[in-house]
C-alpha cells in the first residue's frame, strides 16, 4: 500500500509504503490536546517505508515525561502529520494530513481510561484501557 499526505497549505509532503501495523483512535488525554478534544485517529506505517517529499516538518518532544513521543506538524499552517513513539517500529501519520482519508478504519480504540462523554466508538469495537497487550 502507498499513501501521500501533507499539511493544509502543502508545504509539507510525504509518502508512506507498506502494511499498517495499526489503525486506531487513541482517546488519551495527550491526544485530546493535540486535536481540540477529539480522538486522534492515526495509521502506523514501517519506518522504511517512510519520506518525506517537500518541506521538513517542525517538531516537538515534551521533556517533562519519561519517554515522550515526538509529534511532527508543518511549521506554517501547523497541520499535525506525525508522531514517533521511542521503540515503536513505525511511523504514526495522523488521518486528517492523508490525501485520501478514506482508505482508513480504524480496528481498535486505544488509551479508554482517558475517554470523555461525547467520544464515539463504533459499536463492537475493542477498546483497550492502555495499549494492547
Amino acid at each position: 500500500m502507498k499513501i501521500e499526505g501533507g499539511c493544509y497549505c502543502k508545504a509539507v509532503r510525504y509518502e508512506a509504503e507498506g502494511e499498517p501495523m495499526m489503525k486506531a483512535q487513541c482517546l488519551c488525554r495527550e491526544c485530546q490536546y493535540i486535536t481540540g478534544g477529539s480522538p486522534n485517529v492515526f495509521m502506523a506505517m514501517p519506518i522504511p517505508g517512510f519520506r518525506y517529499t517537500k518541506g521538513a516538518p517542525k517538531s516537538f518532544t515534551r521533556s517533562d515525561l519519561e519517554n515522550p513521543v515526538t509529534r511532527e506538524f508543518c511549521g506554517d499552517c501547523g497541520a499535525p502529520l506525525t508522531s514517533r513513539a521511542p521503540g515503536f517500529p513505525a511511523v504514526i501519520l495522523k488521518v486528517g494530513s492523508l490525501d485520501d482519508p478514506s482508505v482508513f478504519m480504524p480496528d481498535i480504540a486505544i488509551y479508554g481510561i482517558d475517554r470523555q462523554p461525547f467520544h464515539c466508538i463504533a459499536e463492537g469495537m475493542p477498546v483497550f484501557e492502555r495499549l494492547p497487550g
